[in-house]
């Protein structure tokens, strides 16, 4: 129980280097190839999961928005599979790092708003002030949507963050809590453990929704600047 509970937080290292780059990329290695006529069922589902998910997302596209469809086919399986492998334990999760979060937030967003200041450059200052916006609210209106702007890669980072943190941690409590009980009270530590046993499969839910999340704001960003 003295142990220090963000210790799962800290960035791993391997005689003194940081491993965090190794650790992110990891994930791919797991993603099956085939290079088969008729491929297996693990594949054609994964296929089945690519396809849905960018139709969802690139429906609302138009054709320039739809050059963007790898990158963001991309980005949700690297992030959905980094937070389920971070459910394991002795696991190190790199999506709980706000820094690497904006550093996948930060260029997608700067991609995104660069496209549409210079595709749409009218409609991209148009953002800025809405049409019939009375005369004397007009500057503060203009700064309101500025901020509005600038603080959406670090919203993007700071949910994915939140999130998962707030996952692990709230994990990390209850394991800990069986593991006390456990030498106390057994019906109480069987209740525990069923409500960790719960909250282990609502948060493989949670790392899937966030990756979703997270790539479809990125999705809707592009949108508003294509």
């Amino acid at each position: 129980m003295n142990e220090n509970l963000f210790a799962s937080f800290i960035a791993p290292t391997i005689l003194g280097l940081p491993a965090a780059v190794l650790i992110i990329l990891f994930p791919p290695l797991l993603i099956p190839t085939s290079k088969y006529l008729i491929n297996n069922r693990l594949i054609t589902t994964q296929q089945w999961l690519i396809k849905l998910t960018s139709k969802q997302m690139m429906t609302m596209h138009n054709t320039k928005g739809r050059t963007w469809s790898l990158m963001l086919v991309s980005l949700i399986t690297f992030i959905a599979t980094t937070n389920l492998l971070g459910l394991l334990p002795y696991s190190f999760t790199p999506t709980t790092q706000l820094s690497m979060n904006l550093a996948m937030a930060i260029p997608l967003w700067a991609g995104a708003v660069i496209m549409g200041f210079r595709s749409k450059i009218k409609n991209a200052l148009a953002h800025f002030l809405p049409q019939g916006t009375p005369t004397p609210l007009i500057p503060m209106l203009v700064i309101i949507e500025t901020i509005s702007l600038l603080i959406q890669p670090m919203a993007l980072a700071v949910r994915l963050t939140a999130n998962i943190t707030a996952g692990h941690l709230l994990m990390h409590l209850i394991g800990s809590a069986t593991l006390a009980m456990s030498t106390i009270n057994l019906p109480s530590t069987l209740i525990i453990f069923t409500i960790l046993i719960l909250l282990t499969i609502l948060e493989i839910a949670v790392a899937l929704i966030q990756a979703y999340v997270f790539t479809l704001l990125v999705s809707l960003y592009l949108h508003d600047n294509t």
